[in-house]
This record gives C-alpha cells, sequence and structure tokens, in this order.
C-alpha cells in the first residue's frame, strides 16, 4: 500500500503506480499535440507526437527510479564499479537468477523508449551507433549524478553498457519504420497549386 508523498515519490511501488496512471494523459497528450499539428500542416503529425510523447513517458520513470536516494543516502560516499561485468557478475552470484534478470532487464529499459522513438522524430539520430552513443552519454550523466548526489548506489559502468544495449536494441526494433520515414523535422504539407511561398531574387 502506498501511503504519504514518499510512497508515491520516493519509492519504486509509487514510481510504477504513478506511471500507470498517467497513462491516459500520455494518450490524450499524443492526440491533443497531433490535432495542432495536423493543424499546422504537418503530414506526420501522428508519428512525430507519439514519439514526443513516447521518449518522455517511456524514460523518465526509469531516470526517476535509478535517481531515488538509499537508506545511507548523503552519509556514506559514492561507490564506482569501473570494471566491466564484474558488478554483473557479482550480481548473478550473490542475488541469484530472479534478481540478476530484473536487474539487468530494468537497465536494458531505461533508455529504450529514446532507442525507439528518437530515430523516428529525429533524422540526425536515425542511426544504431548515434543511439548507442547518445545512451552512453546520457547514462554516464545519470551515473555520475548519483556518485556525486551521494545516493547510496553504485555507478556501475555494467550500467551504462546495459542502458546503451537497451537503447540499441529498441533503435534496432524501430529500424523498419525510420528507415523509410520522412524527415520529421521539416515534414510539412505540399503548398496549394499557385501559392507558393515567394522566392528572394539576388
Amino acid at each position: 500500500m502506498v501511503k504519504g508523498w514518499h510512497g508515491w515519490l520516493g519509492t519504486i511501488n509509487g514510481v510504477v503506480l504513478i506511471t500507470v496512471l498517467l497513462l491516459p494523459l500520455a494518450a490524450l497528450t499524443v492526440w491533443a499535440v497531433a490535432r495542432r499539428r495536423r493543424a499546422a500542416g504537418t503530414t506526420s503529425a501522428w508519428r512525430t507526437s507519439l514519439a514526443d510523447v513516447g521518449i518522455v513517458y517511456g524514460t523518465v520513470p526509469w531516470v526517476w527510479m535509478i535517481m531515488l536516494p538509499g537508506d545511507q543516502a548523503g552519509v556514506v560516499s559514492g561507490r564506482v564499479a569501473l570494471v566491466p561485468l564484474r558488478d554483473l557478475l557479482t550480481i548473478f552470484s550473490d542475488g541469484g537468477p530472479l534478481t540478476a534478470t530484473v536487474q539487468v532487464v530494468g537497465n536494458l529499459l531505461v533508455f529504450a523508449s529514446v532507442g525507439f522513438f528518437a530515430p523516428l522524430r529525429f533524422r540526425a539520430l536515425a542511426s544504431v551507433p548515434r543511439i548507442l552513443a547518445l545512451a552512453a552519454g546520457s547514462s554516464i550523466l545519470v551515473e555520475t549524478a548519483q556518485y556525486v548526489l551521494r545516493l547510496d548506489r553504485v555507478s556501475s559502468v555494467d550500467d551504462v553498457l546495459l542502458n546503451a544495449a537497451g537503447a540499441g536494441l529498441a533503435a534496432l526494433a524501430s529500424r523498419r519504420w525510420w528507415r523509410a520515414a520522412p524527415d520529421a523535422s521539416t515534414d510539412r504539407r505540399p503548398h496549394k497549386r499557385g501559392r507558393h511561398p515567394a522566392t528572394i531574387r539576388w
């Protein structure tokens, strides 16, 4: 049972419940933004609106959860794990298969929405290597923030690798759409005949 502000905003269960409750609002936002863009002449209004909302809705809750402070936040110094795969092996050996699976899947999903939707929204990001770089850079920022803010969490290179891998896999999953999609940032309906914009002559 979630109780009080801390229960809603300061626990994983609370963040998950808020995310579920906000799903109808996210869907309504997609509809409202798409309608406004269609009125403005954007031909790919639904796709770009879904991508915009999807990036935010699918990323913020995960980042929120991994930035939740531990029991000794502000008391203990930040901890780091800079040797690749060592942290993962420790989780598998100490926590068991279930704990390790939850940990791995959770890290893969942190920037998965960015990997899936960003190439659909921004032509400059329509590349798996660029998505991997973006996710890795964003993950490094999050891990650095955990360390600097002393949140009683381990800043691990394995988290960065898993976050980037999740985004890359999601980008591959949406590749069939973003490879054939027009540039969403400049996509507009064609002008009617006889009403072309004036051309400046020098």
